[in-house]
């Protein structure tokens, strides 16, 4: 059984379809990254799986659970932290976790959940509202994992948090993950995304267009690896050459040093052979793998692409 399911899911507000017949399998124990630019309809969707929001049309699964009229069993296997959440400023951190311990029947130390999301004893007893929003949002964490729920649904799970915030609440979910959890992870940060995610999810305009791992969407769009090569001197080959070679999308020339792009990581060996071959001495290489945020930027761009040629 699937964590996450959808099928054809739309939602419309008058004139404006938000979300677009989006079909979406979510694994159980995997770390599924949901990407997209602002009005993408990624928060819409996740209110539809929460049953926060009803769809127009198509329908959504967690756990096996329909999200219309089953949602109280769904929610008693999720734990969400929100984009847009509010803490009750008069109550303390420690307060705010043991109201989600009570309503969940669970018997979660609130000292520990506290220490887990690095929020230290003085911090528990203050008022929520003399938090930083760093503090907000570590404490808000802790509330999402009370009850040690099937499914993490974690909306900018990084706003507000300093680099040491950030790198903790990566840990929390491969505690998480390790644990036999499903992290549903929507962000902007793209980077960090992809440090925790197995596979990614990207909407434009309410539409799901590519669900895929990292290395096959390096694949798929030729965005892959870069190899940067330095010579002793030029070669006795062109860059069409070089081009015309297996798994080599493009190359350029600066003087001593060749960048190439491969859609394979693994043609690297062939193309140096190849330039020695052709009378250079390499004295230096070295490769880097395309970001998320190319990755991202060229499907968004393909994308859009795509939709101005069809209108």
């Amino acid at each position: 059984m699937a964590a996450i399911e959808t099928d054809a899911l739309m939602r419309r507000y008058g004139e404006v379809v938000a979300v677009d017949s989006v079909d979406l399998t979510v694994e159980q124990g995997e770390v599924f990254g949901f990407l997209g630019p602002n009005g993408a309809g990624k928060s819409t969707l996740i209110n539809m799986l929460l049953d926060y929001t009803p769809p127009t049309s198509g329908e959504a699964r967690v756990f096996g659970h329909r999200t219309r009229g089953e949602a109280v069993d769904i929610r008693e296997r999720v734990g969400v932290l929100p984009d847009g959440y509010q803490l009750y400023e008069r109550l303390s951190g420690r307060r705010h976790l043991e109201f989600v311990a009570g309503a969940r029947q669970a018997d979660d130390d609130p000292a520990d959940v506290l220490d887990r999301v690095g929020l230290d004893p003085d911090d528990a007893d203050r008022n929520a509202g003399d938090y930083s929003k760093g503090m907000a949002q570590r404490l808000v964490l802790g509330m999402a994992l009370i009850g040690q729920p099937d499914l993490l649904i974690l909306d900018e799970p990084s706003t507000g948090l300093d680099p040491n915030g950030i790198r903790l609440m990566r840990d929390v979910i491969r505690e998480e993950v390790d644990r036999g959890a499903t992290v549903f992870f929507s962000s902007h940060i793209l980077s960090q995304v992809e440090a925790v995610c197995d596979r990614v999810g990207v909407m434009n305009q309410g539409r799901l267009i590519e669900v895929a791992a990292l290395d096959e969407i390096r694949d798929a769009i030729g965005v892959g690896t870069t190899l940067h090569v330095t010579v002793d001197q030029q070669p006795k080959l062109t860059l069409s050459d070089l081009e015309a070679m297996d798994d080599v999308t493009n190359a350029e020339a600066d003087g001593p040093d060749l960048t190439l792009t491969l859609s394979d990581s693994t043609a690297k060996a062939r193309v140096v052979s190849r330039i020695e071959e052709a009378g250079a001495t390499v004295t230096d290489f070295e490769t880097t793998e395309s970001s998320l945020e190319d990755l991202f930027a060229e499907l968004i761009d393909e994308d859009e692409a795509v939709e101005e040629a069809s209108a």
